[in-house]
């Protein structure tokens, strides 16, 4: 497994270290990314440089990318200097952004008209995660590409899970993020009252996460938002983006997610104040910007 090439499109706060874990293990790799300032460090480590998503294709055995959003999804699969268009008989390409099911199932048909195979696998963890190589994969498509490409997920990840057909890894993300999104905005409500009732609010945290309020989000998130630590692990931007996805497929399936709704205007409002840049936990701004 070790010599297997692997293709990797997008270096950023995620790609980056997830693709350094691969080439730590002794795989060969080849990057692109639409900056190439941003893929220096991996090509001074020896990654080769691609001028396109398809030179990426054609110079490797299993094809990764993780890009911003649905668009950029669009055009590194299936554009004209694409990944799709480049694919060989029996080749795996893996889209680990988070994009709608829809766009996994569209792109998943276009690779099996070259006789390829397409696994969506969107990940949780954050920055964090894939620097620390504990990111959770939730892998859509083709079970037996799954079983071959899993001791690659498993040098990023610590739980990866085969969801069933194509999109269905994007599907298991919204899950993800609904869950998020409503955390993210009790969380803000609970430390909002703590900083205004006249106890310690770092205190409160620690005594209330050794009970049933207990979660990942106040564990790591609560701290930094109590010290203004806005510096993102993921961006309020991307999270705005995985917000109207899964309202969308909910509008389809006309499944309410009103929720869901709130936080999506909620993190809107965050934009609009300029920070889209800055990291979820930035979403108590909101509230004292109501609070005044």
């Amino acid at each position: 497994m070790s010599t297997l090439r692997v293709g990797w499109i997008g270096t950023g706060v995620m790609g980056a270290p997830m693709v350094g874990h691969l080439m730590d293990a002794g795989h060969p790799a080849v990057v692109f990314n639409r900056t190439k300032a941003k893929a220096e460090p991996l090509i001074s480590r020896g990654a080769k440089w691609a001028d396109s998503p398809a030179e990426v294709a054609r110079h490797s055995d299993i094809i990764f990318a993780i890009v911003g959003f649905p668009e950029d999804v669009r055009e590194t699969f299936l554009g004209a200097d694409g990944i799709v268009p480049a694919l060989k008989p029996g080749q795996i390409c893996v889209d680990m952004t988070t994009s709608p099911p829809s766009l996994a199932d569209e792109v998943a048909q276009a690779a099996a008209k070259k006789k390829a195979v397409f696994l969506d696998a969107p990940v949780s963890g954050g920055q964090v995660g894939a620097q620390s190589a504990k990111l959770t994969i939730f892998v859509g498509g083709d079970k037996t590409a799954f079983d071959k490409a899993l001791p690659l997920f498993q040098k990023m990840g610590k739980t990866i899970t085969h969801m069933g057909h194509a999109g269905a890894g994007q599907h298991t993300k919204m899950v993800n993020q609904i869950l998020i999104a409503g955390q993210m905005l009790s969380l803000s409500e609970a430390l909002s009252y703590a900083k205004n009732c006249g106890i310690q609010p770092l205190t409160a945290v620690e005594a209330v996460s050794g009970g049933a309020a207990a979660s990942w989000s106040l564990a790591n998130l609560a701290p930094r938002m109590l010290k203004e630590d806005f510096a993102a692990g993921f961006y309020v931007d991307h999270f705005v983006k995985d917000l109207g996805i899964a309202l969308a497929e909910a509008r389809r399936m006309k499944v309410p997610l009103p929720m869901v709704a709130q936080a999506e205007q909620f993190y809107v409002a965050l934009q609009a104040q300029g920070n889209g840049r800055l990291g979820t936990q930035a979403i108590i701004k909101v509230y004292e910007a109501m609070r005044g």
